[in-house]
């Protein structure tokens, strides 16, 4: 399926705005690839705990194959908007609606921590995400090719034990990815990464989102990990979207880019903004 994108904003006034209207829906011009990502549709999203309302209404329709960051300020209801969309919570008014029924092993989760199973084998981790489908004659098979995606075929046999951080992240994505799910959703994982193992998983997600087409959610604290890798950059506050930002530049992107280093301050200068308001 292609889909065509427009834009309403020149990419010089959106990177360089320091105040964005509200909900956004400032789009540049690409054909998108085939996808095989599904389209998201959440209207009147509700979420509490207790006393505490964590999401307040919110509205949203992320088209099949785009890739979405989700920031804001510890608290405001990124983390849960991100598990009710996979559906490890349960919403308390409003809807979120893909298009079609979905399975199982069409959503999948990525976590800061690799979660890893100490007790079993690199190549027997992944086939964790093959769910029933780990009894089938081809689970090492498709479990191999998700290692290979990720560049650790080589270490199908090892226990997670000896591997280093960003190995057992890789592992983690070869999990999340070995069911070919249609929509990825990514809650910090790459937080308690170094600096250069950090920008290389963004590059190895960047391009086997490219490569799958599925619908990719990301949540970050790392405004410039946002604009690196996303076509959107959702921020919420206190609840809401407050405002919903396109990222212009091509792909693959320039790290450091005069026009993503000021996408990056003006969301920044916003966020700042937000918390002297608080």
């Amino acid at each position: 399926m292609q889909t065509a994108l427009r834009t309403a904003l020149p990419e010089t006034e959106l990177a360089s705005q320091a105040n964005f209207a509200p909900h956004a829906r400032v789009v540049r011009e690409e054909r998108l690839a085939q996808t095989s990502g599904l389209p998201l549709t959440i209207r009147g999203l509700r979420k509490s705990f207790g006393d505490n309302e964590v999401l307040r209404g919110i509205d949203l329709h992320i088209p099949a194959g785009q890739f979405v960051a989700i920031v804001g300020k510890s608290g405001c209801g990124k983390s849960t908007l991100l598990r009710l969309i996979a559906g490890l919570d349960k919403i308390d008014a409003g809807s979120i609606s893909f298009g079609q029924d979905v399975k199982p092993e069409d959503i999948r989760v990525m976590f800061q921590e690799p979660r890893l199973l100490p007790w079993a084998r690199v190549l027997a981790n992944v086939e964790v995400g093959l769910g029933r489908d780990r009894a089938s004659q081809d689970a090492d098979a498709r479990a191999e090719r998700a290692l290979t995606e990720v560049g650790l075929a080589d270490k199908r046999h090892q226990w997670p034990s000896v591997l280093s951080g960003g190995q057992k992240q890789r592992v983690a994505l070869a999990r999340a990815l070995v069911s070919r799910p249609r929509v990825l959703a990514l809650d910090e994982p790459l937080g308690a990464l170094d600096a250069l193992t950090r920008i290389s998983m963004q590059r190895l997600l960047e391009r086997v989102w490219r490569d799958q087409g599925f619908t990719a959610i990301l949540v970050t604290h790392d405004v410039a990990e946002a604009v690196a890798l996303a076509d959107r950059v959702l921020v919420i506050e206190e609840g809401r979207i407050a405002h919903d930002v396109v990222v212009h530049a091509g792909r693959p992107r320039a790290r450091g880019s005069v026009e993503l280093a000021g996408l990056e301050s003006s969301i920044l200068s916003h966020l700042l903004s937000a918390d002297d308001r608080t």
